[in-house]
């Protein structure tokens, strides 16, 4: 039997990593919801939603949960959305904290209660939680290499509890991505850095993220759960980020 395509939610997908996610799901034919607090240069179309909200706040992230929830039959959750907040330790801030927290952790929480009861209930769904390659450590980012890895332990955990329910849940941690936030995080000689240590020879595109989130998603590929996936041209391998 012929499936139908996939309708596919992808937090912060207006700009960069999300942008090229959306980009990529949309040409395979799927529905696309995007959230985000900024609006996409994309213009919403027949198989385009986007969703306007800020997502570190929890009411808000919570009412288009639940909206979305009922007009959607929401196949795969993409949690991209998050802040790279640099600083050194003594620079952070507790409304870093609380953004980084809201972002990386309680927004994909609500966002997975609200869509995995239908998931459940249709036995089958897909989760992608967008790590990073920080999660193994890198300078300056105290708030987001903590709870980029706490997305792994959601990861983990919700792999346990929903496998039983034809649900999977992974995690992709990319490396140098040469994004505008990437960019804007980064000073120019540090980029240059992050990109020499990407041991295939260049930084990676929205499109490298967006091929494996796709994988990851695809109806056929009900046997990986639970796993982190680097896709950051091997610069996992050299840790003196």
């Amino acid at each position: 039997m012929t499936q139908k395509p996939p309708t596919v939610v992808v937090t912060g997908g207006s700009n960069g990593i999300g942008e090229g996610i959306c980009r990529h799901f949309l040409g395979q034919g799927a529905t696309v919801v995007n959230i985000d607090i900024q609006r996409p240069r994309q213009d919403e179309s027949a198989g385009y939603r986007f969703v306007q909200c800020d997502l570190a706040n929890a009411g808000a992230a919570r009412e288009a949960a639940a909206k979305l929830a009922r007009e959607f039959q929401v196949d795969c959750l993409v949690n991209n959305a998050g802040s790279p907040t640099p600083g050194d330790l003594e620079q952070v801030s507790e409304a870093q904290i609380d953004t980084g927290v809201n972002l990386c952790i309680r927004t994909p929480v609500i966002l997975a209660q609200a869509f995995t009861p239908g998931m459940k209930q249709r036995r089958f769904g897909r989760i992608v939680n967008i790590s990073s390659r920080a999660i193994l450590g890198k300078k300056a980012r105290t708030v987001y290499s903590s709870t980029k890895a706490a997305m792994v332990g959601l990861t983990r955990t919700w792999a346990m509890e929903l496998g039983p329910h034809g649900i999977t849940v992974n995690a992709i941690a990319p490396g140098p991505v040469l994004t505008e936030l990437f960019r804007k995080s980064n000073p120019p000689e540090v980029a240059a850095k992050l990109v020499e240590h990407a041991i295939v020879g260049r930084a990676g595109t929205p499109d490298d993220i967006a091929r494996a989130v796709a994988f990851l998603a695809d109806r056929e590929n009900g046997f990986i759960t639970g796993q982190v996936l680097h896709v950051c041209g091997g610069s996992s391998l050299t840790l003196n980020w």
